[in-house]
This record gives C-alpha cells, sequence and structure tokens, in this order.
C-alpha cells in the first residue's frame, strides 16, 4: 500500500460519519462496513498489507480474542469523529466515538501498514493501547505493543515530493480486490484440488484391487479342494509341520502350507472356513464395488466444485479446515462432515452413508436430497426450528455438487428427519418438507 494511495483513500473515507460494523473476518483481515453494500477491507498481513473493497461475508471462522471483542465493542455502531493520515507515513488514523460510551470518550483504530511491522492497533483518548492485533514486546522492538502502555509514535522519515494518486481510488479498491481473490483462489484452489486428488486416487486403487467374482470362486473352489485333501491325507501330516507335500487329486504334486497355530485335526475345517469366506466375497462384491465407485463419483463431483468455484469461501466451505479437525476428535465412520455456520453438516458419499446417516439422525435434525436424482444425502445436526436462509442454501450447494456433474437448476427438498420414512435401503419418502432452487453453474457458465 503505496503513501499515494493511502492519501487518495483518506480524502474518500473523511467523507464518512459512522462505522456500522467492524470485526475480523480473516487472520490479518479486518472489515469496516460504512452502511454500504460493499465494506473495507483492511489486510495487514506482513509484508503485503493493502486495503480492497468489497461485498460483506459471513466469516468462515470466528475470532474471539480480546482484540476482536474490543474492536466490535468500540467501533461497530460508532461515530467517526476524523479521520487522519500520518504525514509522510503509511499510517491511518479512523478517530470514533463509540456508541455505549460517554460523549467526550474516543477511540482511535491506527493502521499501520508498515512491511514487515504492519498492525492494527486500538488507542484511547490519551494515547494508551487498548488491544492489538500483533503484541510486540522490548526484545523484539524498541516500540513496544502492549495493552495499557503508551503507543510511541514511529520515528520521522525524510520528506519525499509525492505526487497525487492518479485515478479512481474507488475503482482501484474494487480492482485490487478482484487481483488479491484471484490469486488467492488459485492458489487455494490448487491446494483443495491435491487434498480431494489424494482420496479419490486412493479410492480409485482400491477399485482397481478389488478382486472379481470369477477369481474369487476359482479361489474357493481351490480352498476346497485344498481342505477335502488335508482330511484325506490327514494321518500323513506330522505335528509341527510347515509344509505337507502330497498329490491332488489328479495326481499332480502339490505343496500345502500349514498355518500357526491351527492344530493338526482342525485343518480341515481351517480351508473349509477360507472357502466359505471367499465364496460370501464374491457373492457380496457387488455391493463393495458399487459403494467404492459411487465415493469416486463423490470425490469426481467435489474436484469440478473446486474447479467452478468463483471465490475463496466457496472452497473453504467444500474443504474445510475445521471439518477436517472435528472429524479426528469425533471419529467419524460414514460420510463427510461439513461446518457451515457453526453446525454440523453430514453427506453421504454412497448409498450405505446415506443409509447409515439416516439412521444416525436425530428427530428434528434437516434431511435434504435433491428432487428425482439418486445422490448424496446430507444432515444438518440441529434442534432449532428456524435456520438462516444462508445456511440452507450452502447446505442446499453441497447437496447438488455431490449428487450431480451436470450444470442447470435442480430442486432440493428438506423436512425434518422425523417426517422422512426409509423404504429399502437409502430409498425413502418424505413429508412437510420445503424445497429450494439451486443453481448449479458449469464452467463454460462461469466463463
Amino acid at each position: 500500500m503505496t503513501y499515494t494511495q493511502l492519501k487518495a483513500l483518506f480524502n474518500w473515507l473523511s467523507t464518512y460519519k459512522h462505522i456500522k460494523k467492524a470485526r475480523r473476518v480473516r487472520n490479518n483481515i479486518i472489515e469496516l462496513n460504512l452502511g454500504e453494500k460493499e465494506s473495507l477491507f483492511f489486510d495487514m498481513t506482513r509484508g503485503g498489507s493493502t486495503i480492497y473493497l468489497a461485498p460483506s461475508k459471513r466469516p468462515t471462522q470466528e475470532f474471539n480474542a480480546p482484540f476482536d471483542t474490543l474492536l466490535h465493542q468500540s467501533l461497530s455502531q460508532s461515530k467517526i469523529l476524523s479521520v487522519e493520515l500520518v504525514s509522510n507515513e503509511r499510517i491511518l488514523r479512523i478517530n470514533t466515538q463509540p456508541k455505549s460510551r460517554y460523549k467526550d470518550s474516543q477511540v482511535t483504530l491506527q493502521l499501520e501498514f508498515t512491511g514487515r511491522h504492519a498492525n492494527a492497533i486500538l488507542v484511547d483518548k490519551q494515547e494508551h493501547i487498548i488491544e492489538a492485533l500483533r503484541h510486540i514486546d522490548s526484545h523484539q522492538s524498541y516500540r513496544v505493543i502492549r495493552p495499557g502502555v503508551r503507543l510511541e509514535p514511529i520515528p520521522p522519515r525524510p520528506q519525499k515530493e509525492l505526487s497525487n494518486f492518479d485515478g479512481d481510488i474507488i475503482q482501484w479498491l474494487r480492482d485490487n480486490y478482484k487481483r488479491i481473490s484471484k490469486r488467492e483462489l488459485d492458489s487455494i484452489r490448487k491446494q483443495k484440488r491435491q487434498q480431494i486428488e489424494k482420496k479419490r486416487n486412493k479410492t480409485l486403487q482400491l477399485l482397481k484391487k478389488l478382486s472379481n467374482e470369477q477369481m474369487l470362486e476359482q479361489e474357493a473352489n481351490g480352498f476346497l479342494e485344498i481342505g477335502n485333501i488335508i482330511l484325506a491325507n490327514l494321518h500323513k501330516i506330522k505335528p509341527y509341520e510347515k509344509e505337507f507335500k502330497t498329490v491332488n487329486f489328479e495326481g499332480k504334486e502339490i505343496t500345502i502350507s500349514i498355518p500357526k497355530g491351527v492344530v493338526k485335526n482342525r485343518l480341515g475345517e481351517y480351508y473349509f472356513n477360507l472357502a466359505k469366506r471367499s465364496r460370501s466375497k464374491a457373492k457380496h462384491i457387488y455391493i463393495e464395488r458399487e459403494n467404492l465407485q459411487a465415493k469416486l463419483n463423490f470425490y469426481e463431483n467435489i474436484i469440478q466444485a473446486i474447479d467452478e468455484a468463483k471465490e475463496p469461501y466457496d472452497l473453504e466451505l467444500l474443504v474445510p479446515k475445521r471439518g477436517r479437525s472435528k472429524r479426528k476428535k469425533e471419529k467419524l465412520r460414514y460420510g463427510e462432515l461439513y461446518w457451515i455456520d457453526g453446525y454440523k453438516v453430514y453427506v453421504g458419499r454412497n448409498s450405505r452413508e446415506n443409509q447409515k446417516l439416516l439412521e444416525l439422525a436425530r428427530s428434528n435434525d434437516i434431511w435434504m436430497h435433491v428432487r428425482d436424482i439418486p445422490g448424496s444425502h446430507v444432515i444438518i445436526r440441529t434442534d432449532k426450528q428456524n435456520l438462516s436462509q444462508s445456511l440452507l442454501i450452502s447446505a442446499g450447494k453441497l447437496c447438488v455438487d455431490f449428487s450431480t456433474s451436470n450444470s442447470g437448476n435442480y430442486s432440493v427438498d428438506y423436512t425434518r428427519r422425523k417426517f422422512v420414512k426409509v423404504q429399502e435401503g437409502s430409498k425413502v419418502e418424505y413429508d412437510k418438507y420445503k424445497t429450494l432452487n439451486i443453481l448449479k453453474e458449469g464452467i463454460e457458465i462461469r466463463e
């Protein structure tokens, strides 16, 4: 952020009289809404601080540090008394009168765009620090940034002849948001895609290694023959023998492994059980194949949704960090867990997982499914009667993204779990439902 750009912003910001909302939305990003549809975002990342103008969105993470509490209490719904730009320095000061304080009270948000020392600091009227985004101790710098300490000014730099910003600062702020978003989107997209591709490739390998019915039947017949050979030659097998060499019923030489821990009289039963297991697996292998194929399709749909995402928020929704950490704690066995606005949202990846989620869901949980399309069931864990429309739409979008790869308009029905009746497997009938209209845009539409 250059001084001339900051000066142009200072002139524009000086025309506003109130701050409607103040909060931290990312680790280093502070949002100030001045009552317009778009908010000012101050990115205080060390070595890369900047400002942009963009529509306000609910943060993907809640911040509850002392700085966040005091920022909200002091600046939200506050009156702007004045805006200052420190001469020849990239430091912007917004002097405010908090709504809940006395008329003579004042809280200043000092935004320092000073390279690797970038910081956001709340100070009182006497220039004592209330809180700061980053605390700095005396062993780190001569300028201590701690609550209760007087804020020391930055030593002045030599004056330079600077020209005015040549351009529309509002358009520059919007364009800056597009530049930042694209760079961030490409980086996050690559990271999220790699995570899901790893899961997709693992599932694909399992599917390729899966035995077919003919092989398992042959395996079962082989075990059955070995069991019969052992029974016919049981008297010839010596105790503690690891291998038994004999001939099969066709007169060919054969070597039979004697498994450790199996007594001589149980050898035939051991191989008969193996034959029974292989035959049973051959009978039901199609179920495992269908489940793996459904998981594979699920991950392919996620990858497509990642490729189609227009904003980092959409990517965080598809592959959330919090969801993965919580999943480890909860030892989730069925489906994928997502967090939307603080609510747990479960998504089934195949028919078996859909069925299990229906069994585990509570009576007042919200159940979702795309109408007339076989696909993922979605469960929102809640006891509340009213959920926000944004939460329902986000969950509905997950439901569509993971059920189909085709673009178009889809109807997503949702109701309480107690109004869903399981017919067979994951096939259901439901009543007292509402419908969301969800548009799934293809890559060709987005471009």
